[in-house]
C-alpha cells in the first residue's frame, strides 16, 4: 500500500511542477547502472529521487561520504544512498561491481560528470561498472528546457570498443538543456 501511494504521489508531485516523464525502465530488467544527464544543479537530486519513486523501482545512488553524516545521514539512507570515501584510493569500480554481484535485483544511479560543473567529457566509473558487472547502461536525461525526464527505450549494453561506447553516450545527451544551461553538454 505504502509503495503505490509513494509511486503515485511522486507521479503526481512531478505533474504539479510541469514535469512529464516518458519511458521508464525495461520490463524484465532486474540489474542495470543508470546514468542521469546533464547534472548541472543541486536540483537534480530531488528531481532524480521523485522520478525514481515514480518509476516503482529501487533504484539507489552514490553519494560523497558527508553527505550520510548527521543530522539528515539517515535521509540519505532512506533515499537508497550508498557513501562513499573519495579521500581514499581504493577501487572504486570493483566495489560497485562486488554489489551487484551479490544481489539478484539491484539498479544504482550516477551522474556521469561526477560533478555539477561544465565538463567536457563524462567520467569513465559508470561505464567499468556496467562492463565488470555484466550490466547494461539505462541513459537518462533531465530536460529542463522542455521539462522531461526521459528514460531511453533501449539499454545500452557496453562492447570491447569503450571510446566508441563512450563517444555514443556523450553524443546521446547533447542538446539536452540542464538547469544551468552553460554547463550543458556540447
Amino acid at each position: 500500500m505504502f509503495f503505490v501511494l509513494q509511486v503515485n504521489l511522486s507521479g503526481t508531485i512531478l505533474k504539479l511542477f510541469g514535469w512529464k516523464v516518458e519511458g521508464g525502465i525495461p520490463p524484465g530488467l532486474k540489474k542495470f547502472v543508470v546514468i542521469a544527464a546533464p547534472h548541472t544543479s543541486a536540483w537534480d537530486f530531488p528531481l532524480g529521487v521523485l522520478t525514481r519513486a515514480s518509476t516503482g523501482f529501487n533504484i539507489k545512488f552514490i553519494g560523497k561520504k558527508s553527505l550520510f553524516k548527521p543530522p539528515f545521514g539517515w535521509l540519505m539512507y532512506m533515499l537508497g544512498g550508498y557513501p562513499v570515501d573519495r579521500s581514499k584510493t581504493g577501487n572504486f569500480v570493483q566495489s560497485v561491481v562486488d554489489i551487484f554481484d551479490q544481489h539478484e535485483e539491484f539498479a544504482i544511479a550516477l551522474a556521469p560528470e561526477g560533478t555539477r560543473g561544465k565538463v567536457d567529457k563524462f567520467k569513465t566509473g559508470y561505464y567499468y561498472i556496467a562492463k565488470g558487472a555484466g550490466v547494461p547502461i539505462l541513459l537518462v536525461s533531465f530536460d529542463y528546457g522542455k521539462k522531461v525526464v526521459k528514460y531511453d527505450p533501449e539499454v545500452f549494453y557496453t562492447t570491447d570498443d569503450s571510446e566508441g561506447d563512450l563517444k555514443y553516450i556523450w553524443n546521446y545527451y547533447k542538446g539536452v538543456q540542464g538547469k544551468n544551461p552553460a554547463w550543458g553538454i556540447s
